[in-house]
């Protein structure tokens, strides 16, 4: 999962956004190419979340994150990465540990 504080982040239609997407297609293509890709995705904007919940056996809903925090979720990549080792040499290529976080958990299965 890909964190980032988007204040730190380039902003879009600047030369550094460029080559953090750049970034992001090279990195995409070399899972890829090494047959590790599983699937991915980038998440629209925290404001185009909503928050369900049940209570009561009552569906809740509430426009936006749940949390407030300076950093959000904005994409993951599912990948199958040999060992941890693997996985983690692999989420230091994501142009978003740069100035962001990149979580690495494993899938339950």
């Amino acid at each position: 999962m890909l964190t980032s504080d988007p204040v730190n982040e380039p902003a879009h239609g600047t030369p550094e956004f460029g080559e953090m997407m750049q970034g992001y297609g090279a990195f995409t293509k070399h899972v890829q190419d090494t047959a590790k890709f599983v699937s991915g995705d980038a998440l629209q904007g925290t404001e185009t979340a909503t928050t369900v919940s049940v209570r009561s056996e009552k569906t809740e809903t509430m426009d936006g994150p749940f949390m407030e925090t300076k950093e959000v979720l904005g994409g993951y990549y599912l990948l199958e990465c040999a060992d941890l080792d693997d996985a983690i040499k692999t989420a230091a290529m994501i142009p978003t540990a740069k100035f962001g976080r990149i979580e690495v958990r494993p899938v339950v299965v």
